[in-house]
């Protein structure tokens, strides 16, 4: 009896638009202060022109020099492109909405930057792991290194990595846009982010809770466990090494990617797998502010400032681009 009566329960919350009443939804954003939305507008639009300029070039040094045709460089153009979607999804509707009145967004369009925002967001925790991977490869095995990264090896990872998120991301969204929305439609944050759509709901929103927890773990906690026996291993692997110098430069290499992880799935986690009822809306916006806007902004000062491959490709770049300009004139 109990048992029927929960499944009705759950197929009569489990409906899909016909059973919302809400048509578009409202983001508040950050201030109701016209000067405040200002001085934002300006800092984020710069933070969002910097993460285009830094990410993009990254991709281009990459894809224009042979010597980073490398698993550890195929990885990082693809972390790139990453942040540079993951970052679009969201900051070029934000600016509008700092300097709009209108600060609506259709019902469609809630679920679409939901489902991309995710399948972004997933598919770069998977790509941390592919990464670690290769670190332990280089430094534990560096005379097959490349036999055991293989293009065919990486090209597996990367696509993996996001079949793992366009499906899991579709899990979410289903589980978040099924349930009934019937007024207000006022979302407490700068874009359609699960934990603070799922404040609107009118039914119980008990289960999402659990299906968040439970694709938290597997998509946070399982990468990140990979991630942190990788690095086991790599520091052993360094500790026998005799030379201290060596030590430094094996440790550098990995530097960047312990301090980018870091910076982008300790919020997530805090995001995604804490209890509903736990969460307070402007914590939820700068936690999403650090691994949406902040983290892609500062990925590539992190991979430039450590990497002597990048600068170098970069020098010359600018070298090609000035002998082109004199041959012309």
């Amino acid at each position: 009896m109990s048992l029927s009566f929960l499944r009705g329960k759950t197929m009569h919350s489990r409906g899909w638009r016909n059973h919302s009443s809400v048509t578009d939804f409202i983001l508040l954003g950050f201030s109701r202060n016209p000067r405040t939305n200002w001085i934002l507008f300006f800092l984020f639009l710069f933070i969002y022109l910097f993460t285009v300029l830094g990410n993009g070039l990254i991709v281009t040094l990459i894809r224009v020099d042979v010597h980073l045709h490398t698993p550890m460089y195929f990885f990082l153009s693809i972390l790139s492109l990453l942040d540079l979607s993951y970052a679009t999804t969201t900051v070029p509707q934000m600016l509008v909405h700092l300097v709009s009145k209108n600060k609506t967004i259709s019902y469609v369009g809630c679920v679409v930057q939901m489902y991309v925002f995710l399948t972004l967001g997933i598919t770069e925790t998977w790509i941390f792991a592919a990464m670690a991977y290769d670190r332990y490869v280089a430094i534990c095995y560096p005379l097959h290194y490349g036999v055991k990264m293989s293009h065919t090896l990486c090209v597996l990872l990367a696509v993996s990595s996001a079949l793992c998120g366009l499906i899991c991301a579709l899990i979410y969204t289903i589980f978040a846009m099924s349930l009934p929305y019937c007024g207000p439609n006022e979302i407490n944050h700068f874009f359609c982010e699960i934990p603070a759509v799922l404040k609107l709901a009118c039914a119980d929103t008990s289960l999402n809770d659990q299906v968040d927890f439970i694709l938290g773990f597997i998509l946070l906690l399982i990468p990140l466990s990979l991630i942190l026996a990788s690095y086991v291993w790599i520091f052993m692997a360094i500790l026998k090494i005799r030379s201290t110098q060596g030590r430094i430069k094996a440790f550098s290499t990995c530097a960047s990617h312990i301090t980018v992880v870091t910076m982008f799935c300790i919020p997530c986690m805090v995001m995604y797998m804490r209890p509903g009822s736990e969460a307070s809306p402007e914590d939820d916006k700068k936690l999403a502010l650090f691994y949406n806007v902040i983290s892609a902004f500062l990925n590539p000062i992190i991979y430039s400032l450590r990497n002597k491959d990048v600068k170098k490709a970069f020098l010359k770049l600018i070298r090609k681009s000035e002998d082109t300009q004199c041959t012309m004139d």
